[in-house]
């Protein structure tokens, strides 16, 4: 498999967790029901900002093979399309990208000058994970970039290597690289830098219950939509259905809180280590088609 491959294996479950998470919002009372009886709901599934950016990241890699963070920026902004469902700072900063601002200033002074530490620039990262899976330095140093034109909080920058790095190894399992929960979560916060959020990875690596609700509860499952409430619960979910896409995202899912986007974390993941119980096929036909003008960039072979 090459790097285009990979990177279309795990653009694929990224965007339809992304999808499919986003379809069990506002069910109230019933989604628990819902979940726990596994209902898919009809096509067909819109995917929203976190496949949105995910678009761009690929055509980005497959049109340089590497991050230029100047060129996804202004693919951010040009793809910005606010019926996707950005959060209101997202939304103002690519809007005054798209006016021309410099996202080095723009980004730095978000959230009073700290820089946002939301879970944005983890949601879409897999596929570089998957296009860098022979180099872990690769995945690291291009993850930090991916992040900075929207992320210039460290949480946020590590949040989106924890993923990159997630997705690497996944692609490893799916080769027939044996790796334990444990010891995958590990692996991960390994190559993840000082953080919350790499706390939060190696406390998920100690958890022993099987139960993703308890787990949710432990570490958050994205109400707050940081990375740090977020990405150790998604890789926890991740690292113990690696060789399953269905089981992984009913498991994601029953976390609850910011279901698009953690099933779009693990769906990005998983799909590059499940391979025979991957993708199911009527998941994918289901997920709304992406744009002619992305598809013929990967048909492009003069790129």
């Amino acid at each position: 498999m090459n790097s285009l491959e990979r990177m279309q294996l795990s653009l694929s479950g990224l965007s339809v967790g992304d999808a499919l998470g986003q379809r069990f919002f506002g069910v109230g009372e019933q989604l628990n029901e819902r979940i726990q009886q596994r209902q898919v709901p009809p096509r067909l599934w819109r995917y929203t900002d976190d496949t949105e950016m995910a678009l761009s990241i690929v055509e980005t890699l497959w049109r340089y093979g590497r991050i230029e963070p100047d060129v996804l920026a202004q693919s951010f902004a040009e793809r910005y399309n606010p019926s996707r469902g950005y959060g209101a700072g997202a939304q103002r900063l690519l809007i005054k990208l798209q006016w021309g601002a410099d996202w080095r200033v723009e980004a730095s002074q978000m959230f009073g000058g700290s820089g946002s530490y939301g879970n944005g620039a983890a949601m879409r990262v897999a596929p570089l994970g998957a296009y860098f899976a022979d180099n872990l330095a690769g995945v690291r140093e291009n993850a930090m970039l991916s992040a900075q034109p929207t992320h210039a909080h460290p949480e946020g920058i590590a949040g989106a290597v924890a993923v990159a790095v997630a997705a690497a190894l996944a692609f490893q399992v799916g080769e027939g690289e044996c790796m334990q929960p444990v010891q995958f979560l590990e692996l991960v916060a390994e190559n993840v830098p000082e953080s919350e959020t790499r706390s939060g990875i190696k406390q998920a690596a100690a958890i022993y219950t099987t139960s993703p609700s308890v787990v949710a509860r432990q570490l958050g499952s994205g109400y707050k939509i940081s990375a740090q409430d977020t990405i150790p619960f998604a890789l926890w979910c991740a690292a113990h259905h690696l060789q399953d896409y269905q089981e992984a995202f009913w498991a994601t899912l029953s976390g609850l809180g910011d279901m698009d986007t953690n099933c779009a974390i693990v769906g990005g993941i998983v799909a590059l280590s499940a391979r025979q119980r991957g993708i199911p096929t009527d998941w994918i036909e289901s997920r709304e088609p992406f744009p002619d003008d992305f598809l013929r960039i990967l048909t492009d072979e003069s790129h």
